[in-house]
């Protein structure tokens, strides 16, 4: 059994419904999950923002948050998650917005830099960074969807 198989199969026991909202990983995370046979009574929807607008419009991060804080900061991706559990019928939401390169990356934001954001019943959205270094785009990408993917086991083996 895969690690996503896994995870649904916790969701459901526990009757919760996912959702994510996803920038720099496109769309990964929820087709990993949609592979998966039967997770449609799981697995509720999917948000790809990759442009401010997007995040803004469709998830209600606050346009004042990405002028003070950028696109890709802890701060954006808590609202992601807490606007993609708001925005659908999800009891969990990971959100994920980083720089996957080559280009993009400054001193102080370098490529690499991803923050995965949760959002569950009860608690505020938190954020977690990760700093996996300058790995190329696609190893990037992959890394933040492992992560995330163990971000979200610790949240609902809690």
């Amino acid at each position: 059994m895969s690690d996503a198989e896994r995870l649904i199969a916790r969701l459901r026991s526990r009757s919760w419904k996912l959702a994510t909202a996803e920038s720099c990983t496109g769309g990964l995370l929820a087709g990993l999950f949609t592979e998966i046979a039967g997770a449609s009574d799981v697995y509720e929807r999917g948000f790809v923002t990759y442009s401010n607008a997007a995040k803004v419009g469709d998830l209600g991060v606050g346009l004042g948050t990405l002028l003070r804080h950028g696109a890709v900061s802890p701060e954006v991706a808590e609202e992601m998650a807490a606007g993609a559990r708001r925005g659908s019928a999800a009891d969990v939401a990971l959100s994920v917005t980083g720089i996957a390169g080559p280009g993009g990356g400054s001193e102080k934001k370098p490529v690499g830099l991803v923050y995965i954001g949760l959002a569950v019943p009860g608690k505020p959205a938190v954020a977690h960074a990760f700093r996996f270094g300058d790995l190329g785009r696609s190893a990037i990408r992959l890394r933040t969807v492992a992560e995330a993917l163990a971000i979200l086991e610790r949240a609902i083996s809690a």
